[in-house]
């Protein structure tokens, strides 16, 4: 399973115009499943995302995650979000030729049940998720901060 993030001012993901899922500050996660993938590569996954500090601190440093964030927001400051976006192009395949080949990705009927684990893990550890259309055409705008983009894959992970 594979995650790219970017750290995001703000975050919205829209389906035939119409806004499904939207964040304030946070992350953007795109997330791409592969054939060998299961419920515990979810849940890794998702806690590693809610504990990586990416955040800046008081002086300016990555020092702070996502849930410490959401354990100092006020009233006022919901601290920060995830919007979850499924994205099977994060398997793609360029070797050869010009076309890119997607076989590495799972197909949808495997795939869903693994995304919709991720956010629900990013939920039960408290951080507040939105989430893309799985298998909609989508229109994702973003306001990458930093810019922090970062790449997590259960196979570097796990080794």
């Amino acid at each position: 399973m594979r995650v790219l993030l970017q750290r995001v001012g703000r975050a919205r993901v829209t389906v035939a115009g119409e806004e499904v899922g939207a964040i304030g500050r946070g992350i953007l996660a795109l997330v791409g499943v592969t054939h060998d993938d299961t419920t515990d590569d979810a849940a890794l996954l998702a806690a590693k995302v809610a504990h990586l500090r990416i955040f800046d601190d008081a002086t300016g440093h990555l020092n702070r995650s996502a849930l410490d964030l959401r354990a100092d927001a006020t009233a006022d400051d919901s601290g920060v979000g995830v919007l979850v976006v499924s994205q099977f192009t994060l398997y793609a395949d360029a070797r050869k030729g010009r076309r890119p080949s997607f076989v590495r990705a799972a197909p949808p009927d495997q795939a869903a049940p693994l995304v919709d684990t991720f956010a629900t893990t990013l939920r039960d550890l408290g951080l507040p998720v939105a989430q893309g259309r799985f298998g909609a055409e989508m229109m994702v705008e973003l306001v990458n901060v930093g810019p922090v983009t970062i790449w997590l894959d259960t196979t570097d992970l796990r080794a």
